[in-house]
């Protein structure tokens, strides 16, 4: 009986250490050239992040345009939501991270800025606000984005000539009020830039702001080796 129980509790370890060993708790994340790099935690399901990036350029998804920016864009999303969803990008009661890297065009090489990083996905700056009302106007649409707040702004300065910045703001969004972590890193050459968007409901952003800190801190350039 004693060698039964023990071999009972023997075989209760094993499967318990495969669990655990199976089921990492982060999942790590690479672009296609590996450049940046980042990781966020296994809850999170992966998501294909083309719908968001017909979305926030208007492409049509058979244009020449859309067909250019495959080859420019890659990107990623992931949704911590029990029904997980792209639409989830600019409102949920939970966390959403998406991710891009651009190569950017020598026009946009010429014209990149800190306040370019700023905008690089929805709008931030004043001046990009106000754009964005009067174009939605004109085009006779109601703004989805009211009641801009911005929480902090941060320039950051990385290795080998690479900067960035680190912007924390709410928009209200419907009848929620949505906050926003965004991160955009430019590198060293000017040639890409590196965005991770992460967003959830305010009081969802006040609760977890420490898990989100991690994941927005794990963001980096990568350098290859040559």
């Amino acid at each position: 009986m004693k060698k039964a129980r023990g071999l009972i509790a023997l075989m209760v370890a094993v499967v318990t250490l495969s669990a655990c060993v199976g089921q990492p708790d982060f999942t790590y994340v690479r672009d296609k050239a590996g450049t940046t790099y980042f990781k966020v935690p296994s809850s999170f399901t992966q998501l294909n992040a083309n719908p968001i990036e017909l979305y926030l350029s208007g492409d049509h998804p058979n244009s020449q345009a859309a067909l250019l920016r495959t080859q420019r864009v890659w990107s990623t999303a992931f949704d911590q939501s029990a029904e997980p969803s792209v639409n989830h990008l600019l409102g949920s009661p939970d966390p959403f991270v998406y991710a891009t890297v651009h190569q950017l065009t020598q026009e946009q090489r010429d014209t990149i800025s800190l306040n370019g990083l700023r905008d690089f996905v929805l709008p931030v700056t004043e001046e990009t606000r106000l754009l964005y009302l009067r174009q939605t106007l004109a085009a006779g649409q109601a703004p989805m984005f009211h009641h801009f707040e911005l929480l902090g702004d941060d320039v950051l300065i990385l290795d080998d000539g690479a900067r960035g910045v680190r912007v924390r703001f709410n928009y209200q969004i419907g009848d929620d009020v949505q906050t926003f972590d965004h991160t955009a890193i430019l590198d060293e050459k000017g040639a890409t830039v590196s965005v991770m968007l992460i967003g959830c409901q305010s009081l969802c952003f006040r609760q977890r702001g420490a898990e989100f800190d991690k994941i927005a801190g794990s963001f980096k350039l990568l350098r290859l080796p040559g």
